[in-house]
């Protein structure tokens, strides 16, 4: 591993954290992708069923949470940014539900297009606690629409970026492969990013190649792995896969995040560097942490912040959204607290 990755967090001064995560707020961010509403239905699970071998909840509580592209905004939100939404909803009550969670969370939302041909997606856990150390996840089941928008509301959809965008120091695109970012979409988001002068980041979990001429390209190591063709298992398969995914697509830079190993990034005109992971003795829940993850990078990187710094920050915030349950809004005293300690 790079030096002067693995010894970043013995390095930094109490005040040059406090600097850089004071650098988050204010900025302007406009994220564009597939909004969900997670729900969780949650309680205690007392018997098996006599109709067939499964357990019986007998539930105490539900909760939601904003998912998908959503979760980033809010995240962006939290930690003192302002997060403009663009994406599609249905006319249905999941949409009312996530409209309200995100207002509560000061997400700009004029960018949610209705599609009453089309649910809002809504994805269902059903959590078991009590007796157990962490929650048990039981099963879980999605409502989802894949298909992609009509010629009308991709127009709309279009018009939106190109009039939310100015202004904006990112345009975030969250790609969950449920119908939102279309070919004509990317074209209005780079098109717009242009025009405001912002920086250009994608979180994808689909067909990299469409995100070439970006400024930021992030993947897990599974994607990574599938669009390479290649099994990533070491360092040297990371640093590899990062300067070919950096040249195939043209990139200003290239995170691959690596689970429990931490990730692993590259700078255009820089060396491949590896972070470890801050926290890997106490995950609640991996739900939501690379959205985390790349609201923070996307932060401070329109903060003017190099990627070196946004990686180290969007590491450590991914280990404190791991602690919880569902996906969690890591405010800035969440992340001081984490990179103070020296464990996320």
């Amino acid at each position: 591993m790079d030096d002067r990755a693995t010894n970043l967090n013995s390095s930094v001064s109490p005040a040059s954290l406090s600097s850089w995560i004071a650098r988050l707020a204010g900025r302007r961010v406009l994220v564009i992708g597939d909004v969900f509403l997670d729900e969780y239905l949650i309680g205690r699970v007392q018997r098996l069923s006599r109709e067939a071998p499964v357990p019986v909840l007998e539930q105490t509580r539900r909760e939601y949470l904003p998912g998908g592209a959503a979760n980033p905004a809010v995240n962006i939100q939290s930690l003192g940014g302002r997060a403009v939404m663009v994406g599609v909803v249905g006319a249905d009550e999941t949409a009312h539900l996530l409209r309200q969670e995100l207002t509560a969370r000061g997400v700009d939302i004029r960018g949610l297009l209705v599609d009453a041909t089309r649910p809002t997606t809504r994805k269902t856990r059903i959590v078991a606690e009590g007796g157990y150390v962490f929650a048990h996840h039981l099963a879980r089941v999605d409502h989802i629409s894949r298909s992609a928008l009509d010629a009308e509301r991709a127009e709309r959809l279009k018009r939106h970026i190109f009039e939310l965008a100015p202004g904006c120091g990112a345009v975030l695109i969250s790609d969950y492969r449920a119908g939102v970012v279309t070919p004509g979409a990317l074209d209005a988001a780079r098109a717009a990013a242009r025009s405001a002068g912002a920086l250009l980041i994608v979180d994808s979990q689909g067909d990299l190649s469409r995100f070439a001429g970006f400024d930021l390209v992030r993947c897990n190591r599974h994607e990574a792995a599938r669009f390479l063709g290649r099994s990533l298992r070491e360092d040297a398969d990371f640093a590899s896969a990062l300067t070919d995914l950096a040249e195939m697509l043209d990139a200003g830079g290239v995170v691959i995040s690596r689970g429990s190993e931490g990730l692993s990034f590259l700078a255009r005109g820089r060396e491949v560097q590896h972070l470890p992971s801050t926290n890997r003795s106490r995950v609640f829940d991996v739900t939501g942490a690379g959205d985390t993850q790349i609201a923070v990078i996307t932060l401070a990187l329109a903060a003017g912040l190099d990627l070196a710094t946004a990686a180290y920050l969007g590491n450590a915030a991914a280990g404190v959204a791991v602690r919880h349950l569902g996906n969690v809004a890591v405010t800035p005293k969440d992340l001081l607290k984490a990179l103070s300690s020296g464990t996320a």
